[in-house]
Formats: structure tokens, sequence, C-alpha cells
């Protein structure tokens, strides 16, 4: 990835209205793959204090999106087309993480996979809570 590419990837994700009310943080960056952390907040949550279904899905969303922008050299934009995800386990952490991989980046579709995890700061381990294939279109 360039260092052009990078910064507008960055001030992209710096930019966005959803991934500040998030208080989403930029993990990792390269072509082909990205990382998103989101801490726990109340907002994001189910009674018993576990992430709920509709965060997860959320970020595998945006954490695909730019995955598939990452694929590109150019400045562009994506929309989502498909988006599967299947739960694994209850989000029971501190932390929802995403990692996105592109699986196959063509001229107008890609496909995505992203897992989610949670982490807790007492603990290194993350917990692979879902997993999910996605299919993103290249508009512009």
């Amino acid at each position: 990835m360039t260092n052009e590419k990078r910064a507008l990837m960055e001030a992209s994700f710096n930019r966005s209205e959803t991934l500040k009310f998030y208080k989403a943080t930029l993990v990792e960056l390269d072509t082909d793959y990205i990382s998103i952390q989101l801490p726990k907040q109340q907002h994001m949550t189910r009674k018993h204090g576990m992430f709920n279904g509709a965060m997860i899905a959320s970020l595998v969303d945006v954490s695909s999106g730019y995955a598939a922008v990452s694929h590109y050299d150019d400045d562009c934009y994506v929309v989502t087309v498909e988006l599967k995800v299947n739960y694994l386990h209850p989000a029971v952490g501190e932390h929802l993480l995403s990692k996105s991989y592109v699986v196959k980046g063509g001229k107008k579709i890609s496909v995505i996979r992203t897992e989610i995890y949670t982490t807790d700061k007492h603990s290194s381990q993350e917990k692979h809570v879902a997993t999910s294939l996605v299919t993103m279109m290249r508009i512009k």
C-alpha cells in the first residue's frame, strides 16, 4: 500500500461519524487487510452485557468495506451487495475486534472474509465470536 493510499484511508476513517460514535480505533491497515477495535459502550450491549448482534453486523460491514477499498490502488467507494454473519459465541468482552481479509478482489466486485473477536484488558486472548462473508461492489 502506498503512503498516499494509506493517508486517504486513514483520513476517511477519521472523518466517519459512525466510527467516531463507536469510538473505533484503526488497529492495522494494509493492502487487502484491515483491523478495527471498538470499546464496549452501554448502547452496544444487551441486558447481560454482551455485545448486541447488530453491533457485530455493523462492524463487519464497515470493516469489510475498508478492506475492499484497500485492495484498489486509487481512491474509490464501495457499497455492500451481500452480507452474511454467523454468530459463533456470545460476544462477552470489553472490546470487539474485526479482522477483514480480501478473499477475491475484482474490478467491480470483491469478496471479503471478516472475523470478529472479543478481547479483554486482563487477557491477551481473543475469543472468536463471529465469522462473515461479505460482497462489496466498487461504484467509484
